[in-house]
């Protein structure tokens, strides 16, 4: 810490839970005279820009005990009418109601913030220490609340409350903080402390086996990084944090996750928790333990390993990087791929989920349009922006980049080599720092004894397809073209099928629907097949309507207008099915650096210590089309 530099003094009070509102009073020691201050536009791993001040109100300054005028720059900066240098207090609110891993929440059952929502960032003092001063709320419905954080606690009580401190502004806004009363339970995990809490579960929770699971994964990835998983004098050579929290919010139905240097704030639904008592687990889990791969993989790849243009994070407007196909795509190329080397999925049950990937890259039409660097420079106009287009003119970072990090491990591995090799030495050669992606390109030709230069201006920078069935099937997976859906085979996505009514969500470009006329928003009433006319009630009653017939009238309601649209109906379509054909083969690429976690036993608040990690119950995860963070 820079103790010689003077402090920034944040205080921070859930003061009024039932109006959700955090009273901040942030106390600058040495204020420049006319003091700026701002508070962040976005929050970094979220690309968009979110307009966090909205909730910010009743902003205040006061020098000597005595207020002073404050004027607003722009939409979330001000200047503070402060005509001498010395020491400033600055007292606000913020509404804080919005249940996701982005900015904050606070009611009588539970608090949480990201530091992006709530901490005018001091212009100009940026880089000293900041502390974070948090009390015990006083409200009677949180009298057992405690606190989780990964930011260094200075002094704090048994509960968590208290003092804590950040190097600097961006460490500050990168520790999320957690309150209520939550369960919370502690592993290592090769060597480094961690905790897992876990806020809103049922009491049919299996916290033990999360626990376990949790263990297992972090071991897997530290292995994967850092293969020694050894301190050593080269801080490239080793893991990067010395201590990591994972703060679980569980909800009747969500999904998504946020990555932080030290910790990540995660969502899942209730169902998706394992349950006492029961061997088999929910469906839902097998998409949580990919989720907390995921976020625990950034720990190395985008909060240390980063694009160059995030090498300094800019609060106040997009940061643009065409790179986010290597950030999050190779992040989720590798969630489920560290799943199957921890142990915790089978081979069948990668390559249903490695197939569930693929044929939603497959069956985007966007993916012969925009390519995947191009996608990831539009994040903050597309992808956190999708409308009923999105599928027939982007391609998803995340899906397509994990497929291309498939390619270019299986290219590399034809030649004896691999990706894991890549990424370790790309990690070297920037010393767990910013990167390029001439970086990249340098490392693959080291690590695969040639250039790659035309296969990452073909899969990244093109709209080609890419080589995924004969890379596969060298690989011991068969390819099978199996029927498609009736969906797919007209070219559009419709609403939920308990719905009261058939509503077109999308109409994907160049198929049948397109072809007849239909338009997103359009309600599917009925069909009329030469003489007859049936009212539509599911996309499935098209054929049982239609028997042999291929031409065809649909009857739809747009606007409050009834109109007939001539539907031909196309020949039967395909979608991919992968198997496993050698298992040998398939094995000998799956299990590629995997090592065998000699796990600790963790050590749970209100429970015995956790066996030897056991296998989830296999189902096809569920991948968020749309943006999770």
């Amino acid at each position: 810490m820079k103790r010689s530099l003077p402090a920034l003094n944040y205080r921070i009070e859930a003061a009024q839970p039932e109006a959700h509102l955090f009273e901040v009073t942030l106390t600058i020691d040495q204020a420049a005279a006319h003091q700026q201050v701002s508070l962040p536009v976005w929050i970094p791993g979220s690309y968009l820009v979110r307009e966090f001040a909205k909730h910010l109100q009743s902003l205040q300054a006061r020098q000597n005990g005595r207020r002073v005028a404050l004027r607003q720059l722009d939409k979330a900066t001000w200047e503070i009418a402060n005509e001498r240098p010395g020491p400033l207090e600055l007292r606000y609110q913020v509404y804080a109601f919005d249940n996701s891993v982005r900015t904050a929440w606070l009611d009588t059952q539970r608090g949480f913030f990201n530091g992006t929502s709530l901490c005018l960032r001091v212009h100009g003092q940026e880089d000293r220490p900041h502390r974070l001063e948090l009390p015990r709320p006083e409200h009677p419905e949180t009298q057992r609340w405690r606190l989780a954080t990964a930011l260094a606690a200075r002094k704090v009580d048994r509960h968590g409350f208290g003092r804590y401190e950040a190097a600097d502004y961006d460490e500050l806004v990168d520790s999320p903080v957690e309150m209520g009363a939550f369960w919370s339970g502690d592993f290592n995990a090769c060597g480094i402390p961690h905790r897992l809490v876990v806020t809103g579960a049922a009491a049919s929770f299996d916290a033990e086996r999360l626990l376990r699971d949790s263990q297992t994964l972090c071991e897997t990835a530290i292995r994967f990084w850092h293969p020694s998983a050894a301190a050593t004098g080269d801080a490239s050579r080793r893991p990067p944090h010395a201590r990591y929290v994972f703060l679980l919010n569980v909800v009747d139905d969500g999904y998504g996750g946020l990555e932080h240097r030290a910790s990540t704030a995660l969502i899942c639904g209730r169902r998706d928790l394992p349950r006492l008592g029961e061997a088999r687990a929910p469906e839902g889990y097998t998409t949580l333990l990919g989720l907390i791969s995921h976020e625990y993989f950034h720990t190395w790849n985008v909060k240390r390993l980063r694009p160059t243009e995030l090498a300094r994070i800019d609060y106040s407007r997009e940061n643009h990087t065409g790179l986010l196909w290597f950030f999050e795509g190779f992040t989720s190329y590798y969630d489920d791929l560290l799943l199957r080397r921890a142990g915790l999925i089978d081979d069948a049950t990668y390559l249903k989920l490695l197939n569930k990937t693929l044929n939603q890259v497959l069956q985007a039409p966007g993916r012969q349009v925009q390519s995947v660097a191009q996608a990831s420079f539009d994040a903050w106009t597309k992808y956190y922006r999708q409308d009923e287009n999105t599928p027939n003119a982007t391609i998803s970072y995340y899906t397509k980049g994990s497929l291309v990090a498939l390619c270019l491990d299986l290219s590399l591995r034809a030649g004896g080599a691999s990706l894991d090799e890549a990424l370790r030495a790309v990690w070297q050669r920037c010393q767990g720092g910013p990167m390029s992606e001439a970086d990249f390109a340098e490392v693959l030709r080291q690590v695969g004894g040639r250039d790659f230069d035309a296969e990452l201006k073909a899969w990244v920078h093109g709209v080609g397809e890419l080589p995924l069935k004969p890379l596969l099937e060298a690989r011991g997976v068969t390819w099978h073209d199996d029927p498609a859906q009736l969906a797919q085979r007209l070219g559009l996505r419709v609403g939920d099928p308990a719905g009261a009514t058939l509503l077109i969500k999308t109409v994907l470009r160049g198929g049948a629907a397109e072809k007849a006329g239909m338009a997103a928003g359009d309600e599917w009433l009925g069909l009329e097949v030469g003489p007859q006319a049936w009212r539509m009630g599911r996309l499935d009653d098209l054929l049982l309507y239609a028997g042999t017939a291929r031409r065809m009238t649909a009857l739809v309601a747009r606007d409050r207008r009834l109109l007939r649209l001539p539907l031909s109906l196309p020949a039967p379509a395909v979608t991919a099915r992968l198997s496993v054909r050698d298992a040998g083969l398939v094995k000998a690429w799956l299990d590629a650096g995997a090592a065998s976690p000699a796990a600790q036993a963790p050590a749970a608040e209100g429970g015995a210590a956790p066996q030897s990690p056991r296998k989830t119950g296999a189902r096809l995860a569920r991948k968020a089309s749309t943006p999770s963070k």
